[in-house]
């Protein structure tokens, strides 16, 4: 069924993740939702020094918030933080230096973090796809450490501090790509068979759905969304799926447009009203799979799943330093 799959994902793609489908999408925005202030609250977001990232948190910034800027490179980030501040005139927006793909970074950097810092929201936009198969320093498939592993350990690391916090909220940028992949909890490390990169990551991004569909479960005070940005030009895209770029690269949305969403779910009112758990595409919830597709999982294997990241994470936590 993988060819239906993908199929059915690509003509659906062409309909509505271009700039055509954001344009049409976007007749029907309020755009009241998202001109709010938001002063006062602190935003947390992973991979902001380019592409959706680095659009959404200099959104945040516009509208008076404190935005908390964690990158792995320092050198681009610092030029990212400078170009925010330009632009908005915002001088709080802090920077951390925190490489997702790293368990025990991201472990220690949330311990210093919830000594000095308050949080409202989290988006959990940093990702990869690496479409070679490569291993990190701890041993880990690094789109699996940095798409499923990195987003589990900095959201359960931070869930202490959000639970805290007045209309706490985390926000995952998953990807459409997920709609073509059940979730596969028997080779989280993508070490059985072929290595494909474009599905490895499409997979990461099934397990990000499950992932905010169990935590609004077990979190009723937080409210968890997950989101497809469309296909949009960014520096990923470009290194990670250049056939995939020059194909479409007229027909992108831009990195505003693709992080729209993003920001509609972490300061608008209206994205609180719903459901917590959702998948949303410009700021609706869609359904997380395609129709005939059998992507649909057992409760148990999505169980399981929150089991052995829990497994992984431990095990990393119990060897941070300091």
């Amino acid at each position: 069924m993988s060819w239906y799959r993908n199929t059915v994902w690509f003509v659906k793609g062409l309909r509505e993740y271009t700039r055509a489908g954001y344009e049409s999408a976007s007749r029907h925005f309020n755009p009241a939702d998202v001109e709010v202030d938001v002063a006062g609250r602190s935003f947390l977001v992973t991979g902001a020094n380019s592409g959706i990232g680095k659009a959404t948190a200099k959104e945040i910034a516009r509208r008076g918030g404190t935005v908390h800027l964690v990158c792995r490179n320092e050198e681009r980030a610092e030029v990212a933080k400078e170009e925010i501040v330009t632009e908005t005139g915002n001088q709080n927006i802090f920077l951390h230096i925190v490489d997702i793909s790293n368990p025990k970074e991201i472990w220690k950097f949330a311990e210093k973090f919830q000594n000095e810092h308050e949080l409202n929201v989290l988006i959990n936009n940093a990702g990869c796809m690496v479409n070679n198969r490569e291993l990190t320093e701890d041993g880990l498939e690094k789109n699996f450490a940095t798409n499923t592993l990195g987003t589990y350990i900095m959201t359960i690391a931070l869930l202490p501090l959000l639970e805290k916090a007045a209309d706490a909220r985390v926000v995952t940028v998953s990807s459409g790509g997920m709609l073509v992949q059940k979730l596969n909890i028997s080779d989280l490390q993508s070490g059985n068979g072929p290595f494909d990169g474009t599905m490895v990551y499409a997979q990461n991004k099934r397990q990000q759905v499950v992932l905010t569909e169990q935590w609004a479960k077990a979190h009723r005070n937080i409210h968890f969304s997950v989101m497809h940005p469309g296909w949009a030009d960014t520096p990923a895209v470009r290194s990670s799926m250049p056939h995939f770029y020059e194909r479409m690269k007229n027909s992108l949305r831009t990195e505003a447009q693709g992080a729209d969403t993003v920001l509609w779910l972490a300061v608008s009112a209206e994205a609180t009203k719903l459901p917590s758990g959702l998948f949303f595409q410009d700021r609706q919830p869609v359904p997380t799979h395609l129709p005939l597709a059998y992507t649909h999982s057992p409760p148990e294997d999505e169980e399981k799943l929150m089991q052995m990241l829990e497994e992984f994470s431990q095990k990393f936590k119990s060897v941070s330093p300091g």
